[in-house]
């Protein structure tokens, strides 16, 4: 069973001069009072005396006493836990009647129950590790983070590149006209050679046919003046005849080609390969673009799958609350960060946390409950009872919401009277 303050006896600390007081077991006993009457220093004396000497006040001694403090505490395991003496010694009695000491109360009393503050105040993150660490699944859910860290870092930069190039595929223009290769001079200018070669070439055969003509004619004419030739010439004739026939048969489909089109693309050659250069460029940038897509598409999946398994893990956690996570690194309940919880839900969160730390620790102290109105009060009261939980809150009040009312340095009622005559039980904690 968890172990919870049975009684306390207080006397000579701090503000204190006598206080004795036996809180509910399950449930919020509440120590009111106006400001500077006592109500923190009894906090601090259970503190003081189940924490250890680190917890000890600069200033223990009441100012003006003449008796050293003195502490005493009957914890529900049976233990008795004492200080008293010059020193303030500590006495631990367990029920068998063996001594105990510092170590025995460490064993089952919680650091942050005494000093809840010290969990309230670090950061979000540091709560959220805290949490992770009692259900055992911080290491498990560092490494998830990391890895969606990893993912989402290398996604944006995808992303970023992507619509990089897509932004710079649609800056560029774009020429129908252009070829889809860049030109070469030095292929266009052997291109226009070949053509000039085979031009001159059919030149040479157009010479060749007015030569073989005139030679004809030449020969037409020596037939007329020189018959005596005739035969020979006649002869000769018939063959130059064949020739000619065949050499107008050769060259009758002949056909130049021209160089012009040619010659404005040399000319214009810069100009066509600027728009060839354009088009690859836009090409290349719209095929990178699509490519940095899908990189990042596989990115948004992966992502979706590690938060998947951030979810799974936690949900399969033994947490001490329910609709309490961690989120992004940071502590979340009912959705909400810390900074958006109320003063209720903060309280109740850091409860829940600190007894799961320790479970054999069934008792809590909290100071500076003014922020809750009654209702939250109560309620929270009752979330307490119900997880078997006690709590010893202060709050500046005199009201019927508060269990006892300190005034100046005693509990209202017990004024000047020895501790060992205020035996009759008190039942605090109802509104």
């Amino acid at each position: 069973m968890p172990v919870k303050i049975h009684q306390l006896e207080i006397e000579n600390v701090k503000r204190v001069k006598a206080v004795k007081i036996e809180p509910i077991s399950n449930g919020l006993t509440i120590v009111g009072g106006n400001n500077n009457q006592g109500k923190t220093s009894v906090l601090d004396a259970i503190a003081w005396g189940l924490g250890g000497n680190k917890y000890r006040p600069s200033q223990a001694e009441r100012e003006g006493s003449v008796t050293p403090p003195h502490l005493h505490l009957k914890l529900s395991n049976g233990l008795i836990v004492e200080r008293k003496g010059k020193n303030s010694d500590l006495k631990v009695i367990d029920p068998n009647g063996e001594k105990g000491g510092q170590q025995l109360l460490n064993s089952f009393v919680e650091e942050l129950a005494i000093d809840l503050p010290r969990f309230m105040e670090s950061n979000n993150k540091e709560k959220a590790q805290t949490l992770l660490q009692i259900i055992g699944v911080k290491e498990e859910l560092l490494q998830l983070e990391q890895e969606e860290s990893d993912i989402y870092n290398k996604r944006l930069s995808i992303g970023q590149i992507a619509d990089q190039k897509s932004k710079f595929a649609k800056e560029q223009p774009y020429f129908s006209d252009a070829p889809k290769e860049l030109i070469s001079a030095s292929e266009l200018i052997q291109q226009q050679q070949l053509i000039l070669a085979n031009n001159g070439e059919n030149q040479r055969k157009r010479e060749h046919v007015q030569q073989i003509k005139m030679q004809f004619d030449a020969e037409q004419s020596e037939i007329a003046r020189l018959e005596y030739q005739l035969n020979e010439l006649k002869e000769k004739h018939v063959q130059t005849e064949r020739d000619l026939e065949i050499a107008n048969t050769s060259t009758a489909e002949l056909q130049d080609q021209s160089t012009a089109e040619l010659e404005q693309n040399i000319a214009n050659i810069d100009e066509i390969n600027r728009k060839v250069r354009a088009n690859l460029d836009k090409d290349k940038a719209e095929t990178d673009a699509a490519e940095y897509r899908q990189q990042y598409d596989a990115c948004t999946t992966k992502l979706a799958e590690i938060r998947k398994n951030k979810t799974a893990l936690l949900e399969n956690a033994d947490l001490p609350l329910s609709n309490l996570s961690v989120e992004e690194g940071e502590l979340t309940y009912n959705g909400k960060k810390w900074d958006n919880m109320s003063g209720s839900d903060q309280l109740r969160v850091s409860t829940a946390i600190v007894r799961k730390l320790k479970p054999d620790c069934g008792f809590i102290l909290l100071d500076k409950l003014e922020q809750m109105d009654t209702n939250t009060l109560e309620e929270f009261g009752k979330w307490l009872v119900q997880e078997g939980l006690q709590a010893i809150a202060t709050r500046v009040s005199t009201g019927e919401e508060c269990s006892i009312i300190i005034e100046d340095g005693y509990v209202k009622g017990q004024e000047h009277q020895p501790l060992e005559e205020t035996t009759k039980p008190w039942e605090g904690g109802k509104f």
